[in-house]
């Protein structure tokens, strides 16, 4: 009896306690919006924010109450955009497909080191100690964070430089939010050219630090026919609105900063 009066006590307690709850599951249920839980099945799950908004729960909150655009889920691409226009009743629009692109050559090969850092192996964390151990104080800090946060293994870090796979790049922003340097950048797919260099120092002391860094020339602003390219704080700047992708900027800078791109939208490798 000793045994059993205890038992019996904690079995009743128990059975009431999930009454209450069945109870209150039912008076106080949340009702659920269908139409919410059916668009956020469309979307790839990757929070990543790149529609604007907080996630894809709010994606999905903010399509569920209409006026906002079904095409704005970049991992997603094309077809999120078409399963979420079918269900919304209106045209899924093209969605830019576009791809994170770091804007540094430096790492191991091309620039050197300041000092030797011993202490927590994170960009985050190098950044601390006098804007990192590299040479150039602009460039790429070479712990992967970008790496470790890209949900598609589409950053590797080779030669103290992180470096973009193109072809699994869904274009997330993920590493773009992540790099303490603010080094990269989410570029169209259909963009050949870009300023492979973030350093605003002046030439003399950029090409000390890195052998391909922009010395601020203005050789490349000086050619393009079109404007797109002007030299501001001492870094070569492009205008994708203006650019034709003509590559006269490319032929005569002569560090190589400014280089062609490889992207899914015209090549099929890194």
């Amino acid at each position: 009896m000793e045994i059993l009066i205890p038992v019996v006590a904690v079995t009743v307690i128990g059975l009431l306690a999930a009454g209450m709850l069945v109870a209150a599951s039912k008076f106080m249920a949340v009702p659920v919006d269908e139409k919410f839980t059916q668009l956020r099945e469309c979307l790839p799950g990757a929070n990543c924010g790149a529609c604007g908004y907080a996630g894809c729960d709010g994606y999905a909150q903010a399509l569920s109450e209409g006026g906002v655009k079904p095409n704005l889920c970049v991992p997603g691409g094309a077809g999120a955009a078409a399963k979420v226009a079918a269900i919304l009743g209106v045209e899924a629009g093209d969605v830019e497909t576009v791809a994170a692109f770091v804007a540094c050559q430096g790492g191991c090969v091309h620039s050197g080191k300041k000092c030797d850092y011993a202490g927590i192996p994170t960009c985050a964390a190098v950044n601390l100690m006098f804007a990192g151990d590299g040479a150039c104080s602009y460039g790429c800090l070479g712990c992967g964070d970008c790496a470790h946060v890209c949900p598609n293994q589409a950053i590797t870090v080779i030669d103290g430089l992180a470096r973009v796979i193109p072809p699994r790049c869904s274009g997330c922003g993920l590493c773009v939010k992540t790099c303490p340097n603010h080094l990269i950048r989410l570029l169209p797919a259909s963009q050949r050219f870009a300023v492979s260099c973030s350093s605003e120092d002046k030439g003399v002391i950029t090409k000390k630090a890195c052998s391909t860094g922009c010395i601020g020339c203005k050789k490349c602003e000086k050619t393009c026919p079109n404007g797109a390219i002007s030299v501001v704080n001492n870094l070569a700047r492009m205008d994708p609105a203006r650019c034709t992708q003509c590559g006269a900027c490319a032929e005569v800078c002569p560090t190589g900063a400014l280089r062609t791109l490889v992207y899914p939208a015209h090549a099929s490798g890194s």
